[in-house]
């Protein structure tokens, strides 16, 4: 299969790139300023030249905080260029591979979010985000609409590195203990969607590592992996207050990826416990 990536610097891009290269598929990874995708005609240009057999879509603005000040930027790489790629695709009969967020759902339900479930963003990075799925489902009849949620990943800024830079300054940090999600390795959701593009199984859906837990959970078992003695605090949202307001319940309910895949994607611990060994870092047992 033939693969046409955009967005190739990002973080995960860089980690899906050798996965679908390791399955044995061609992957052309042109660089962001060569498949611009806010240009209709850069992705024109290369859709004709290359003839993907689908193209992912890894580029995206993910400034969250920022995205309040600057949505109107955020809504052209979100919105209309996630459009510029559904009618590119849309043209040549290519099917589109694009990611979307938890954060297009209010938080206000107390179970996981399921695919089924009525997108209501409740920050202006959450809305441009739902922008570009709402071509998706305008515009395109093949694709695969993946929402994901609190990425890292070893070639990008993440909460992981954030909490190790912290804890070599600081004994005791305090985290917010009432925001619920599911942290997502970039490696283990690209063995993921390549598995999901190899099945040719289109939809929307939603791919996490296993199990939901808190930013202060979540900080508290890096912590502990890292063999690091720091002390976290549980604080509430309103304790920490932030530009963009975060959704208090972002779980994605899985399904139905584990069924098309033939398998869960791991624990966000086992996730951590990776990720620590890949970076250098020794992991406590």
């Amino acid at each position: 299969m033939r693969v046409l990536v955009s967005g190739a610097a990002g973080m995960l891009a860089t980690d899906l790139v050798p996965c679908l290269q390791k399955k044995g598929h061609d992957v052309v990874v042109p660089s962001e300023s060569d498949l611009d995708i806010t240009h209709l005609e850069a992705i024109r240009r290369w859709t004709g030249s290359t003839r993907p057999d689908v193209v992912i879509n890894c580029a995206a603005y993910t400034k969250v905080d920022q995205a309040e000040s600057e949505e109107s930027v955020a809504k052209v790489i979100n919105g209309l260029a996630v459009q510029n790629l559904c009618l590119a695709c849309q043209e040549a009969g290519i099917p589109l591979m694009h990611f979307s967020t938890d954060y297009v759902f209010d938080g206000d339900k107390t179970e996981p979010y399921t695919i089924y479930d009525h997108p209501n963003p409740i920050n202006a990075y959450g809305r441009t985000k739902l922008l570009g799925e709402k071509y998706v489902l305008w515009l395109l009849r093949k694709f695969y609409l993946v929402r994901t949620s609190w990425l890292f990943g070893l070639h990008g800024n993440n909460f992981i590195e954030t909490m190790l830079t912290l804890a070599k300054k600081q004994r005791r940090i305090s985290v917010v203990n009432d925001q619920r999600g599911c942290p997502t390795w970039t490696r283990h959701l690209s063995e993921a969607v390549v598995s999901l593009v190899e099945s040719g199984c289109y939809g929307v859906y939603h791919a996490t590592n296993s199990g939901p837990t808190t930013w202060f959970e979540y900080a508290t078992e890096i912590f502990r992996q890292a063999g690091t003695g720091t002390e976290v605090l549980p604080i509430t949202t309103d304790q920490f207050p932030t530009a963009a307001t975060r959704p208090k319940n972002s779980v994605l309910d899985p399904f139905p990826i584990t069924e098309v895949i033939g398998r869960e994607m791991p624990t966000w611990q086992e996730a951590i416990t990776q990720y620590l060994q890949e970076r250098g870092a020794s992991p406590k047992s």
